[in-house]
């Protein structure tokens, strides 16, 4: 049910609150906030908050900078870290323009945008991610560092895992905010973690991992640890991925699901895995957008780097887990954490309704082992790879007119750019390995 105006005015006011934070993103994902005063949420909940909008990057030039927030009242939480007397929440919002349009250099927005697409079609998309993060020590000076703070392994508990307390923290403080976890625990490398919450439909989800990001960097910190949802922040053990489980409803039941199908799934199924097949090149680069993102994406450490999908194993990009009924669903596999959601999430449902509208049909399903395989064998079964770097990347996105259109012409331009330039100086910057390799020998 629907959260009004006046429901987040009255608990703001019976609960203390004294201050809220205006919370967007950049079009790279990147958290930002104006703060408040209660005194002005009337007015930011009527939409009357203006902001420079040229100092946000990928968003405008100086000259169309006035932009509006516009706050939706479903997302006001108020942070359960902070004191209850003068309290801080925060209310996520959509960036508008003057003129009242949305602004489409909103994320935000341009989810909202891939998911009326489907909604013309009596879909609903349901998501729940899989986020996983390290926790590392800081300096003497509080910077952060590469040295774990344990030396624990898969599931592994307290005293090897010296982050439990920490993660207990923020499962305590995400629960407060309205999050039902379902899991954490510590994951595959030394100082992994991963805290899995409730699946609910895309817009809240976005709004949900953006938070999720936020509150585990904020908790982290309290405890003296550096939380990063970098994806390869060290060489040699397993990276962090965002495994995404996705789902279609269709009045009110799974779409993913059919008793009498192959593997008991839909037709709607299969065409929504074509979907993401056929364009799984074209939206790496949003689904993995840094330079570090490629380094994960590599055969040896569980991540996927080839298109393939299977009910079986976990080596494809694609896995389809054994649960049926409501609980049926679709795992990409190749989305890392530093994405921005919002446009990670739009993309792949632009993906998936293009196979459906299309009635594409996926290859057979890979129940080997692709790690194992080599080149010739892959070829003869028809399995491509995924992007190696940021440049592939995007340049595949830039064929791609059905994963630009859900991006928009303007975010689709402004993050090449930029990523463009990310790309470029990561290439042209001398490394400790080239020194390494090389200073001697030459």
């Amino acid at each position: 049910m629907a959260v009004t105006n006046d429901e987040v005015l009255k608990e703001a006011y019976e609960k203390g609150v004294k201050f809220i934070r205006l919370q967007f993103t950049d079009i790279f994902g990147v958290l930002k906030n104006i703060a408040i005063p209660i005194e002005q949420l009337e007015k930011a909940l009527n939409g009357e908050m203006m902001f420079d909008g040229s100092s946000i990057e990928g968003f405008v030039r100086i000259e169309e900078s006035d932009m509006y927030l516009k706050p939706d009242p479903n997302t006001f939480v108020i942070f359960p870290w902070r004191p209850a007397e003068g309290g801080v929440a925060r209310l996520m919002c959509d960036v508008y323009n003057p003129d009242g349009s949305p602004f489409d250099g909103c994320p935000r927005s341009t989810l909202k945008k891939v998911i009326a697409e489907a909604a013309e079609l009596d879909y609903k998309l349901f998501i729940g991610p899989e986020l996983e993060f390290f926790l590392f020590h800081v300096d003497s000076e509080g910077r952060p560092t590469t040295i774990t703070h344990d030396k624990a392994g898969y599931f592994d508990l307290t005293p090897i895992d010296l982050g439990e307390n920490a993660r207990r923290d923020m499962v305590l403080n995400l629960e407060q905010m309205g999050f039902e976890i379902e899991a954490s625990h510590h994951e595959v490398a030394p100082g992994q973690h991963e805290i899995d919450f409730k699946y609910s439909d895309a817009l809240e989800m976005a709004d949900k991992m953006v938070t999720f990001r936020f509150v585990v960097r904020t908790i982290a910190q309290r405890h003296g640890l550096h939380a990063t949802f970098m994806p390869k922040p060290i060489f040699g053990i397993n990276g962090s991925g965002m495994h995404v489980n996705q789902s279609l409803f269709q009045k009110g039941k799974n779409a993913f699901y059919d008793p009498e199908g192959s593997m008991g799934l839909s037709q709607v199924a299969y065409h929504y895995i074509a979907g993401l097949m056929v364009h799984a090149k074209s939206f790496t680069a949003i689904t993995n957008p840094t330079v570090n993102s490629y380094k994960r994406l590599v055969p040896g450490y569980e991540a996927p780097c080839y298109i393939a999908w299977s009910g079986r194993n976990r080596s494809p990009l694609i896995r389809i887990p054994a649960k049926r009924g409501p609980s049926t669903r679709i795992e990409l596999r190749s989305p890392d954490p530093s994405c921005n959601p919002y446009l990670a999430l739009a993309v792949q449902l632009k993906a998936g309704l293009d196979g459906i509208k299309r009635l594409m049909t996926p290859p057979p399903a890979v129940d080997l082992n692709i790690f194992a395989m080599d080149d010739q064998q892959r070829k003869e079964l028809g399995i491509n790879s995924l992007p190696g770097d940021l440049n592939e990347a995007l340049t595949e996105l830039g064929k791609d007119s059905v994963i630009r259109d859900a991006l928009g012409e303007h975010i689709y331009h402004r993050f090449v750019d930029a990523k463009m330039k990310e790309y470029d100086s990561f290439r042209i910057a001398v490394h400790q390995w080239e020194i390494d390799k090389y200073l001697e020998i030459y």
